[in-house]
């Protein structure tokens, strides 16, 4: 997801204007999916025809539908490390590497989206070795999981009440943990995305219809103990415009404001802090990403992911099914962008984006070359074949070419957990 991202934020500017998106386009597979090979770069692939609807299985020996050229590899599930047994799944969500440091990228972090005794575990991306290196009974629903710019990690719930947890580990042996502090300053939320930008700002999102996106100022950076919590706020709307509601949410861009939120509120209940200020409400917001100048996130239940632009305070709709997407007909094997759910940032600065649907597909946006605020195309990289899963935790760690992806409570015994997928040397 961040191949040199640290370096890159804040300095690439990606100007979003306000104009109409490129085009309609058509719900057919093929052309939805753009034509020849996706834009060059570490991952370039030719995009899939269609989703997994006809080749649906609990048998397979590598989990997605993928292009040619494409190599699947996993990494550790239930068969490597079965935390709960009993037949119980795992839940891999999302994962990080350590991604600074003098053995950056070695370690891959994961978390596990159980209802009690969540879990954080780890694989030796060079010997294979997975264990759970922290573990809570109160820890409910594991979902996003960052590494922050002074070598920590970020942990959240994706849960009523949930909260951030902030792991730290022993420096001379990033597998262990030395201890972990509650970070309720970034507001008690159903997390489930968050990110870090190198001055330690952090994003937060509430996961649920009528959900805000959220931004953490720390007092001093690489101390979330600190600070102020603000949510966003479009100009020019009603407070009732504001509220969430399915049939008008495709109004809900243009410049916007940060407001500070009452600090009080924001540590026991942050969703009533964003109401107390009228903030704008969006439909389930699951997951954030930093590119550069501009904050995406994932709208699950508008079938849209936003671009909120960071320096110019203003907010397009980036992807949206039927804008410059295929709107999804599963009954007639139609495949189309829905439901959109955990993001990642491509080697070459590109959005990859993953459904919580069935198929699961990973779709990759293009740039915005016509700076109207919206991706000029939506590829299809990858669909999920398991009939009962959906990929989850889509992240690039340093290797450019290597892209890894969770496999969630699949039909097939003990298979969940992490893959990976590579394009061949």
């Amino acid at each position: 997801m961040r191949r040199t991202r640290r370096t890159r934020l804040i300095t690439a500017a990606l100007a979003v204007g306000m104009g109409l998106p490129l085009g309609l386009l058509s719900a057919a597979p093929a052309s939805a999916h753009g034509h020849g090979r996706s834009h060059g770069g570490p991952m370039a692939f030719q995009p899939i025809e269609g989703s997994a609807y006809d080749r649906m299985s609990a048998d397979w020996s590598e989990p997605l539908v993928a292009p040619r050229g494409f190599r699947q590899k996993l990494v550790a599930d239930e068969t490597v490390l079965d935390i709960y047994g009993g037949g119980t799944d795992d839940l891999t969500d999302m994962n990080t590497v350590n991604e600074t440091g003098r053995q950056a990228g070695r370690y891959l972090y994961r978390t596990h989206e159980v209802s009690s005794n969540g879990a954080v575990s780890v694989v030796d991306l060079r010997t294979g070795e997975a264990k759970v290196i922290a573990q809570r009974a109160d820890w409910r629903r594991l979902d996003g999981v960052r590494w922050t710019p002074w070598g920590s990690l970020l942990v959240t719930e994706e849960t009523s009440g949930g909260r951030v947890f902030e792991v730290f580990l022993d420096r001379k042996d990033l597998t262990k943990v030395t201890r972990v502090e509650e970070r309720r300053e970034l507001g008690i939320l159903r997390h489930e995305g968050i990110d870090v930008l190198p001055d330690g700002t952090v994003f937060v999102i509430d996961e649920l219809n009528g959900g805000s996106v959220y931004k953490f100022v720390p007092t001093r950076r690489g101390d979330l103990s600190e600070g102020r919590l603000h949510a966003l706020k479009i100009n020019g709307l009603s407070d009732a415009a504001q509220k969430w509601n399915p049939e008008t949410y495709g109004e809900k861009t243009g410049a916007f404001t940060w407001v500070p939120l009452d600090e009080e509120q924001v540590v026991s209940d942050a969703d009533a802090a964003s109401n107390a200020v009228n903030a704008t409400e969006f439909g389930r917001p699951e997951d954030v990403e930093v590119i550069g100048d501009t904050l995406y996130v994932a709208n699950t239940s508008e079938n849209r992911v936003v671009a909120v632009n960071l320096r110019k305070n203003v907010l397009s709709a980036f992807v949206q099914a039927g804008v410059n997407a295929p709107v999804e007909d599963r009954a007639a094997g139609v495949t189309g962008f829905k439901s959109p759910d955990n993001l990642a940032e491509g080697p070459d600065g590109r959005l990859w984006i993953v459904e919580d649907n069935y198929a699961s597909d990973i779709w990759v946006a293009g740039r915005d070359r016509d700076r109207d605020g919206a991706a000029d195309t939506t590829e299809l990289f990858a669909s999920l074949k398991d009939p009962g899963a959906e990929v989850s935790g889509i992240y690039f760690g340093k290797d450019p070419k290597t892209l890894f992806f969770s496999v969630q409570h699949p039909d097939k015994p003990l298979a969940d957990g992490t893959w990976k997928i590579t394009r061949r040397r």
